[in-house]
């Protein structure tokens, strides 16, 4: 069976997939235009075709995160805890890549300022979503709440693809972010 090569949107989705990939599991020092290429399966050149530069590269793997991110939001009207919890074991089962990745950018951001800029602005925009969540389980000044819910919920995902937190069952790891999640947002609430 012959694999149908993409076109257009779906080829650049296919790069910045494969990209991803290759940070993932390669770093940083492994993510090449000719590797993406190969990775993903398309002719030599596609890549730098859509993306001439690295840092083209690298802030459409950005990019493509935020976009799964936001499409993986579950629907309104469920609990805010239980989504909250959701998406952060959903994350952290089903797109562990996504995780090793963003991590790998984050640190190369610190180095590369347009990165920053598109990592930055990916942040503003999932915990402008958050905020709403918060909104829903009354806690005070949810804008300003939403950035230590945030860090919480990634340092919890990050400990769960790189730290102790790989040794957890998912069933462990799902338990340990609701009473996680549960405590910060009863301390929110208090004013703690």
């Amino acid at each position: 069976m012959t694999k149908t090569v993409p076109r257009g949107a779906d080829r650049q989705d296919a790069i910045a997939d494969a990209a991803i990939r290759l940070v993932a599991t390669r770093g940083l020092r492994g993510l090449t235009h000719r590797a993406v290429d190969a990775e993903a399966g398309l002719p030599p050149g596609s890549t730098s075709y859509y993306l001439r530069t690295r840092n083209a590269l690298l802030t459409a793997c950005v990019s493509r995160m935020l976009t799964r991110d936001v499409a993986g939001m579950p629907p309104a009207g469920a609990d805010p805890v239980e989504l909250m919890v959701a998406m952060t074991a959903g994350l952290a089962q089903d797109r562990p890549d996504d995780l090793v990745a963003r991590y790998e950018l984050s640190l190369e951001a610190s180095r590369q300022p347009e990165l920053r800029t598109a990592i930055v602005e990916g942040g503003r925009q999932l915990r402008a979503m958050l905020a709403q969540l918060l909104t829903g389980l009354d806690v005070p000044d949810p804008e300003a709440a939403a950035w230590p819910v945030a860090a919480m919920l990634d340092g919890l995902m990050y400990d769960r693809v790189a730290g102790t937190g790989t040794t957890l069952s998912p069933e462990a790891f799902e338990a340990a972010v609701r009473r996680s999640v549960t405590a910060l947002i009863a301390g929110l609430r208090d004013g703690l």
